[in-house]
């Protein structure tokens, strides 16, 4: 009857038929109805991007969480310690059943651990990570080839959410059906179009007050808004900028993300080599009228690199002095490239454009689809480059960010920069322990970024969630790892 009801709901998301059924009504047995923006990719395996499906849906668990700030929290171990500059000890939790009904054990996190280091590809939060686990009696001793302060926050990532050993195949894939130790069981997958979760009874904490969730995966973003709208889901992730002034303002809810829509200035090649005018381009943009303009006020404009999602980063920010004077453009000519596949990058760019120009550079302007224009960008072919970057990865830490954009080692750097008091300013960040001082070390290497000129951040991004309004205490989170929660439930 759940397969029915969450099938019933993809056909009225995806036609916009206008069904009759209200939220209220389908939410008289308890259970919610959840609109998702992406199907599985990779068949609902915790080793991809999927798992964060299955954290949001509060149905696999990790042995750390993280709060506000980043710092580690006890999830399915209570408690850890460092034993040696390379390895760190866990106390795993006692009394906790996954969902197959055999008990949490170390040799159990033991083994989701050591299959995550060998699986391929291997987890996102493991790249470039040398690291061994082993159960010592009750406890797991986890250990690195090279000192790494972030253990516990590596081992908060979704895609080490422990799971049964059952869930684990002899040909290499994960089953998370029936695996989990959350307060949800996930008992059916139907594909890339619904899944169906029921409360778990034998949960270790606070027993779940939904009787059970029922997603739909609802790519189309017009859809998943008529679905708020006309009363076919509860809950709707990632309600497009577009849909969201058709909604009740009651029924939407704008949560900063951990991602700035940065402008990168090539410093190796072409005219912003020179920094005067790195610094002409920073003062020709205007970050308040690409938030109003484009955005629809629904941003908020950028004061740094880190935004928002990181409430730590605007107490502790220092404004800069002693800026690079703008030198006058006289007409240089300069090539502003960015894709298409976000579809309010385009945008961007023709605002930026008139920016530049009102400023004294001629513009040209490139836009491909990411794939078609990512090489050309990492290999410094254009001069400025816009892109919307993910600010903090699984670790909930900015360090790996700042060493990929902006190192002279860095994979990802657009900016082609390589600045030793950058690079200087980053070591220090990464070697530094969790905590305020690591806090105010990133602060620090933000800083030498930005006094280079190589990036010019415009503007942090929000993701609008859609809740009906018998929904209470879903979860509003930057880090879009939680959603569904114990405390979740209808009026």
């Amino acid at each position: 009857m759940r397969h029915r009801s969450a099938a019933a709901l993809a056909a009225c998301a995806l036609l916009l038929t206008g069904c009759s059924t209200t939220p209220s009504a389908e939410g008289a047995d308890g259970r919610i109805k959840l609109a998702m923006l992406q199907p599985p990719r990779s068949g609902l395996t915790p080793f991809s991007d999927d798992a964060f499906k299955l954290s949001r849906w509060s149905t696999a668990e990790t042995l750390v969480t993280l709060d506000a700030d980043g710092n580690a929290q006890p999830g399915l171990a209570t408690g850890w310690r460092r034993i040696s500059d390379h390895a760190w000890e866990f106390t795993v939790r006692q009394g906790v059943t996954f969902h197959d009904g055999s008990a949490l054990t170390a040799a159990a996190v033991t083994n989701t651990l050591t299959r995550a280091t060998t699986a391929s590809p291997k987890p996102r939060i493991l790249d470039g990570v040398e690291l061994t686990a082993e159960a010592v009696g009750e406890n797991v001793v986890v250990t690195t080839g090279t000192p790494d302060p972030l253990v516990p926050q590596r081992l908060s990532s979704p895609q080490l959410a422990i799971l049964a050993e059952s869930a684990y195949r002899a040909d290499g894939k994960v089953d998370p059906v029936g695996t989990g130790t959350g307060p949800f069981e996930l008992v059916a997958v139907d594909g890339t179009t619904t899944a169906t979760l029921d409360r778990y009874d034998g949960y270790w904490g606070r027993k779940a007050e939904a009787a059970g969730i029922d997603v739909s995966f609802v790519p189309d973003g017009t859809a998943r808004a008529a679905a708020i709208r006309g009363g076919e889901a509860h809950i709707a992730e990632a309600v497009p900028v577009s849909q969201a002034a058709l909604l009740d303002p009651a029924t939407i809810t704008e949560v900063p993300m951990p991602r700035t829509n940065t402008l990168y200035l090539n410093t190796k090649s072409g005219p912003f080599r020179d920094q005067g005018l790195r610094a002409a381009a920073r003062e020709a943009v205007d970050a308040d009228e690409i938030v109003r303009g484009v955005y629809e006020s629904r941003a908020d404009v950028a004061r740094g690199l880190l935004g928002p999602a990181l409430p730590w980063a605007a107490a502790g920010r220092v404004p800069l002095a002693d800026r690079t004077r703008a030198a006058d453009p006289k007409g240089t000519a300069i090539t502003l490239a960015t894709f298409s596949d976000r579809a309010e990058l385009p945008e961007v760019a023709s605002v930026l454009q008139q920016q530049l120009e009102d400023a004294g550079f001629t513009v040209t302007q490139v836009v491909r689809e990411y794939a078609h224009i990512e090489e050309d960008a990492l290999a410094g072919a254009f001069d400025a480059f816009i892109l919307s970057r993910a600010t903090v990865l699984d670790s909930g830490d900015p360090v790996a960010y700042l060493q990929s954009d902006f190192t002279c080692a860095g994979s990802f750097n657009l900016a082609q920069l390589c600045d030793g008091d950058v690079d200087a300013a980053v070591r220090t960040a990464a070697a530094t322990e969790a905590g305020d001082q690591r806090r105010a070390a990133i602060l620090a290497a933000e800083a030498a970024v930005l006094r280079t000129d190589a990036a010019i951040p415009m503007l942090h991004e929000r993701v609008i969630q859609g809740d009906a309004t018998s929904v209470v205490d879903s979860a509003k989170d930057p880090r879009e790892r939680t959603l569904i929660t114990s405390a979740t439930r209808l009026r």
